[in-house]
């Protein structure tokens, strides 16, 4: 009996002090009190209490700011231990909008590791530092960014005409300069978001003019036609995140819409991305990732080695140096999305989601980069990868001599059915107007005009028997029997069948194509022999039976 009651003293006694122990933790020994205790006000030490920004319209209860106190509402003033000091001046205050918004991590925590997400099964772990403008895709949707070579050619517009002799933009310029050069002009680090006047030009100019002297004699003179454009392009493009609309136009100029859709944009090939920032880490594996395992390095290995990553990936490997890689990576991360109250709902959201805005710029060379140069390569010259469906050069000059523009729109709207080429004219597509722009693009890349062709779409009437005798024998081997496609693309191909002119058809058996295994029929070699005009005519004039269903 007395042995039960030792033992229960003794289990008690233990109890306690871990009770004891555990209270002197929670009440002095954590993290954030040690922390707060280092802080100091204009009124001295600050209370050291659990504190927290809760913002109920938009579903934030964040108490990150119990250890980074100069982030709370009204405490920017503290100071002390380094992690105390103030939020450096952003759009947003994180007095209002709390942490995870922006950053993610778990909020309503107040250990460390658990409030950054570095613990396992926590599925939103805090961006990393240099991927903070990531952030930004949570409410944010950026309009009319253009391919990178745009966007550079849009920067260097503004700075080669000196515009930051008077204007802010990203904490860079608008200072006075000696001799009466430069003045404080308005901050432009937010036009994309807030707008600006359409009418500046005009009305600098008329400034210029009428002034005696002073910046606005010495620091502005009119500017072209073309540069205004560029101008254009770039304040378009001003939401206060560089890097990220940097990283964007990149996404732009590799074709990644031609097989992954975006805000219901893209194509169906591969995953839809609209949310790929969201990504759990504990739902991917990081066996074949070097380093840490965050999704960071997930995502960018991903883009090195998509089927190292993810097994039975179709992705091709990337071909980009490191930086792109690194911004590759900062949009995947930043594509994420929250349901927002029309309070606080970005007016560029809300004119992607409520009037159809493009995220991408509408100029042919963007288009082109989004969403054909993943296929056709960022020159049109097609890409030829190992194990993978090879991909043609559509800005070969033989091809461009011998197609019309009408051509290239109905094949860029109805696709080729039966190869990857999908038809872009539909939902989640390109627009008429978009196709447009394509295909004088595609002229621009093989530096070939339209060339014009007097006869009737249809006007071969050789003999198809005699043709189908001549495929067989000599184009058969690599368009393979019926022009089912091999080793060369199929022809027995309604789309093109449809769309391609006799002429189109004779033109490109006569003179072949440059760069591709397709020679000059008109000249013997060594394995066939030459074949005359009437022979190509026939040829024609089989492909256009198999059309009809004959063979």
């Amino acid at each position: 009996m007395k042995k039960n009651k030792y033992l229960l003293l003794a289990s008690s006694l233990a109890v306690l002090v871990l009770l004891a122990g555990a209270a002197i933790q929670e009440s002095f020994l954590k993290e954030w009190r040690r922390i707060q205790a280092q802080g100091r006000s204009d009124e001295g030490p600050i209370p050291v209490q659990l504190r927290q920004i809760v913002n109920t319209s938009l579903g934030v209860s964040d108490r990150c700011v119990s250890c980074h106190v100069s982030m709370g509402p009204g405490e920017q003033s503290v100071r002390g231990n380094p992690i105390l000091v103030a939020h450096k001046p952003v759009v947003h205050d994180p007095a209002e909008f709390g942490c995870t918004v922006c950053h993610g991590g778990q909020g309503q925590a107040t250990e460390k590791a658990d409030a950054h997400g570095d613990v396992h099964f926590w599925p939103e772990p805090m961006l990393p530092k240099n991927a903070s403008y990531a952030g930004c895709g949570r409410c944010h949707a950026s309009l009319n960014v253009p391919g990178r070579e745009q966007l550079a050619s849009a920067q260097q517009a503004f700075e080669r005409l000196d515009c930051l002799t008077c204007h802010r933009v990203d904490g860079r310029g608008g200072t006075v300069r000696p001799g009466g050069g430069g003045m404080e002009g308005p901050d432009l680090s937010r036009t994309g978001l807030k707008g600006y006047d359409s009418a500046w030009h005009e009305k600098h100019v008329q400034k210029s003019a009428a002034a005696p002297e002073g910046p606005w004699k010495v620091s502005f003179s009119p500017v072209s036609t073309t540069d205004q454009a560029l101008l254009k392009t770039y304040l378009d493009t001003r939401i206060a995140a560089p890097q990220l609309v940097a990283a964007k136009s990149v996404f732009f100029s590799h074709g990644c819409l031609g097989c992954h859709k975006v805000s219901g944009v893209g194509g169906d090939d591969g995953p839809d991305l609209s949310r790929a920032g969201e990504k759990d880490p504990g739902q991917v594996s990081f066996k074949e990732v070097p380093g840490q395992p965050t999704m960071q390095n997930w995502m960018a290995e991903h883009f090195r080695a998509p089927a190292s990553v993810v097994v039975g990936s179709q992705m091709p490997p990337a071909n980009l140096s490191q930086q792109e890689i690194d911004q590759l990576t900062l949009f995947t991360l930043s594509l994420r999305r929250k349901e927002l109250r029309e309070i606080y709902l970005p007016k560029d959201r809300l004119r992607a989601v409520k009037f159809n805005e493009r995220e991408f710029s509408s100029d042919g060379a963007t288009l082109f980069g989004a969403f054909c140069a993943g296929c056709h390569g960022e020159d049109g010259q097609g890409r030829r990868l190992p194990g993978l469906v090879s991909f043609p050069s559509i800005a070969n000059p033989d091809f461009l001599a011998s197609v019309s523009d009408d051509f290239l729109a109905h094949t860029v709207q109805n696709g080729r059915p039966g190869r990857k080429m999908p038809g872009w004219l539909k939902d989640g597509g390109l627009r008429a107007e978009e196709i447009k722009a394509v295909v004088a693009h595609v002229r621009t890349l093989g530096n070939t005009s339209q060339q014009p062709d007097t006869r009737p779409a249809r006007w071969i009437t050789a003999s198809a028997a005699q043709g189908k005798s001549i495929f067989e024998s000599i184009c058969s081997g690599c368009h393979g029997p019926q022009g089912k496609g091999g080793q060369g693309p199929a022809l027995n191909n309604k789309v093109l069948l449809e769309s391609a002119t006799d002429s189109y058809l004779v033109e490109t058996i006569s003179r072949g194509r440059r760069g591709t295994a397709m020679a000059s029929f008109l000249e013997p070699s060594p394995v066939r022999p030459a074949l005359t005009r009437s022979d190509i005519e026939a040829v024609v004039a089989y492909l256009r039976s198999l059309l009809g269903g004959k063979s």
